[in-house]
């Protein structure tokens, strides 16, 4: 009996330290493309090409922090990126909101087929969706505007926004909402007071997915956008690539400082993608 206790306690072990070796090798590797980059962002100008693997290099210094800020328009990028982003989330995420309920609790004709035709639209290559868009923008009179990014990037989230949030609904009970309408409550308050508050952890994704997609985008912005105070910070930190140099320094600096508002965001949401099923529900 001793002798099996001592051999599982034994396998145990060596599964807890397996376990968290693998995370540990996980986080090194997410982690350290991140140092890399600000190693660089601190090199002084003339040791930018170097073969130095130290992550914090001799004569470290934030030099190019402050030549990214004086010499380009970056808080002006930083901040069309953030509205534009922002916007885009909170409108990708209602809209959805409203169109994934109508799919799980209301019945008409071409629900399927409407969810199939959202689920081909993922399979298509982003490359493709960038003729249509820039179409559908010249023709609305928005080329080189904010609403134009904002409704070409709410567009392009809706429907993966919309699976997301319809699976969800799905998995909350269609009691509460019954127990509801039953004391008198609309199905628009009941949508509001029952189900948007239960949905928060699929909401907080939707939300997440929205801010990084929009945050990250390249394609669609190099099409609508052509003025410099305009740009988001993907298209101004390429400015920084010329045909014969790179400003090595102040790309790495500028990477670095657009993560900032990634990350507040995701710190600030986290709490709600923890939260479990049980707020307001009913006993019994």
């Amino acid at each position: 009996m001793n002798k099996e206790a001592a051999v599982y306690r034994r396998k145990k072990i060596v599964k807890y330290l397996l376990i968290h070796l693998a995370i540990i090798a996980f986080v090194v590797v997410c982690v350290y493309p991140l140092l890399r980059i600000l190693s660089v962002s601190m090199r002084p100008g003339d040791k930018l090409i170097s073969t130095d693997l130290s992550l914090i290099p001799a004569g470290a210094a934030f030099d190019a922090y402050v030549r990214l800020l004086k010499e380009t328009l970056f808080l002006r990028w930083l901040w069309n990126s953030l509205l534009i982003t922002v916007a885009t989330s909170f409108i990708g995420v209602s809209l959805a909101s409203t169109a994934a309920y109508a799919f799980s609790r209301f019945r008409f004709a071409g629900k399927k087929g409407g969810l199939i035709l959202l689920l081909s639209t993922q399979m298509i290559p982003a490359g493709m969706l960038i003729l249509p868009l820039f179409l559908m923008i010249m023709k609305l009179g928005l080329m080189n505007t904010y609403l134009g990014m904002i409704i070409a990037y709410s567009v392009s989230s809706l429907p993966f926004s919309i699976w997301i949030l319809k699976g969800y609904y799905d998995t909350i009970p269609r009691s509460l909402e019954e127990a509801a309408l039953v004391d008198g409550t609309s199905q628009v308050g009941a949508f509001w007071r029952i189900i948007l508050p239960l949905s928060t952890p699929a909401l907080s994704i939707a939300f997440l997915f929205n801010f990084t997609t929009a945050w990250n985008e390249y394609l669609v912005a190099r099409v609508v956008l052509f003025s410099s105070k305009q740009y988001t910070w993907t298209l101004g930190l390429f400015e920084l690539q010329g045909q014969y140099i790179t400003q090595w320094g102040m790309f790495a600096a500028g990477s670095m400082l657009v993560t900032i508002p990634v990350l507040i965001v995701f710190l600030y949401s986290s709490k709600w993608l923890i939260s479990g099923l049980t707020l307001g529900s009913v006993k019994g």
